[in-house]
């Protein structure tokens, strides 16, 4: 089989997109669709549905994705064992929580390209959900989580820094200016725009304002940082974010912290997948998230 239809198809299983996967492999659309076409013809089966909104695996398509994953790890490895230039070169995609992705791991990205331009990171805005999934299926290498626990049969993390958290609202508003801290019956009467389901902070505070007897809070869930910061800013309710994503506005004073119960920090945790073979690329990588993180 060649190899190269396993690439494309692993491709527009991430990118759900034949135009998005032509891109990035530097193909033709048409060749990307006869590419796919080939594949099914060879095993006998539809891995997706051609639909209005984009390419979506099939149940046999999900079934195959790891073990096209597996075979390419193969080939990989391979290649490496053959490669005796030194030059440590590839392709890297990063699974991690959007606040991550907008804070933190521009600095590493620009740092990579310096030290080894010829490996090409790929950062992947995502949940801790579908990171997992996305670690099984081959399609990331590597993932931040912002989870207590990461201990998973296939999957590992190890502990690389602790994101602090900051609960926080416009200067305008009622708990702003407040002599003393708010307790849990008080907030549990606002309104909350947090992070989508999924985000373990948001999500444990949404169970602790829903647990408060007589409480009713308002919770609205986005899946973008900007989108609850600005709500917040123009003063309809708080959130609670990581210190890192609502700095700026701090300074400027579009945001101020409220004072509350106590946030523990969220450790961040670099999740693998515990067989499969990590490319030099991806060792390197993993490498600069540590150091710079831990930083």
């Amino acid at each position: 089989m060649d190899t190269r239809l396993l690439t494309t198809f692993t491709t527009l299983a991430r990118t759900a997109s034949f135009t998005a996967a032509a891109g990035e492999l530097h193909l033709a659309q048409s060749t990307v669709t006869v590419h796919i076409r080939t594949l099914e013809r060879d095993l006998g089966v539809r891995l997706f549905d051609r639909l209005p909104t984009g390419a979506l695996l099939t149940d046999t398509g999900h079934r195959l994705l790891e073990r096209a994953a597996e075979v390419l790890d193969t080939v990989a490895r391979l290649r490496a064992a053959c490669d005796d230039t030194g030059v440590v070169s590839g392709r890297v995609v990063v699974g991690s929580p959007e606040s991550l992705c907008a804070s933190r791991l521009p600095g590493v990205v620009a740092a990579l390209r310096t030290s080894h331009p010829e490996v090409d990171v790929h950062l992947y805005a995502a949940g801790t959900a579908e990171c997992l999934e996305g670690l099984r299926s081959g399609r990331l290498d590597l993932a931040l989580l912002l989870e207590e626990e990461t201990e998973f049969p296939d999957v590992t993390g190890e502990p690389v820094a602790r994101e602090p958290l900051a609960l926080v609202s416009a200067p305008g508003h009622p708990l702003a200016a407040r002599a003393h801290a708010a307790g849990w019956p008080e907030l549990a009467a606002e309104s909350f725009f947090l992070l989508e389901e999924g985000c373990s902070y948001s999500d444990a505070l949404a169970r602790r304002l829903l647990d408060v007897p007589g409480g009713r809070p308002r919770l609205t869930r986005f899946g973008s940082v900007d989108a609850a910061r600005n709500c917040v800013a123009a003063g309809l309710g708080l959130t609670l974010l990581p210190l890192t994503t609502v700095a700026e506005e701090l300074r400027r004073g579009r945001l101020v912290r409220v004072d509350g119960p106590r946030f523990p920090d969220v450790p961040v945790r670099l999740a693998r997948h515990r067989r499969r073979w990590a490319a030099p690329a991806a060792q390197e990588v993993a490498q600069a998230l540590v150091r710079h993180l831990g930083d």
